[in-house]
């Protein structure tokens, strides 16, 4: 077999792994815990639905793959619950490990190609990378209020909270933006988010 086939292979067997990587979120309808690629799935087709929002002019099917690539990293460093400060503390450090082993099974050109993806997305500076943090915090934001706020609730999170969390999508998208504030305040006044 080539060996450049034989990388690619190697790598796509080994993101299979991302369908175990459990999150906080649940899928709509009080089902079961989500998973990283469902979340990623989810995101990148909201990316191309939403992309009419967005502020700047973006290129879709780079923020659709972005999506899709973001958190391959946590099949070895772990989910980080969005509002979990002890955890967030070692995040970066973890994820930048598991980016070179992961990205790194792939042949060179494409190990630079989807590292650059995922960094560019931490980094959040460009248009791309702002749209999909916005998907990224939107997504869970939509499935915890489908399911009328019980992930917040189990862990007592507070508005503020989630409004610090939400800050990133205020400059990607106003239109989402303000539909972020609405669903946080509904969910505020229904006791779902605590004081």
């Amino acid at each position: 077999m080539d060996e450049r086939l034989k990388k690619q292979l190697e790598f796509i067997l080994e993101i299979d792994k991302e369908k175990n990587i459990f999150r906080q979120t649940h899928l709509t309808g009080h089902g079961r815990n989500e998973n990283d690629a469902e979340h990623a799935w989810h995101m990148a087709v909201m990316a191309w639905l939403l992309s009419e929002y967005s502020d700047e002019k973006i290129d879709v099917g780079h923020v659709m793959i972005m999506c899709l690539v973001h958190d391959l990293v946590e099949i070895d460093a772990g989910d980080t619950y969005a509002y979990d400060s002890k955890g967030k503390k070692t995040q970066a450090e973890r994820e930048k490990k598991a980016a070179d082993r992961i990205f790194g099974i792939l042949p060179k050109d494409q190990e630079e190609k989807l590292k650059g993806l995922f960094n560019e997305f931490e980094e959040n500076v460009t248009a791309e990378a702002r749209f999909a943090h916005a998907m990224d915090n939107l997504q869970p934001l939509l499935l915890n209020d489908s399911n009328g706020g019980s992930d917040w609730k189990e862990h007592g999170i507070a508005v503020s909270q989630v409004k610090k969390r939400q800050e990133k999508c205020k400059g990607s998208s106003a239109v989402l933006f303000d539909e972020i504030m609405r669903i946080i305040e509904k969910n505020h006044k229904a006791g779902n988010l605590k004081d």
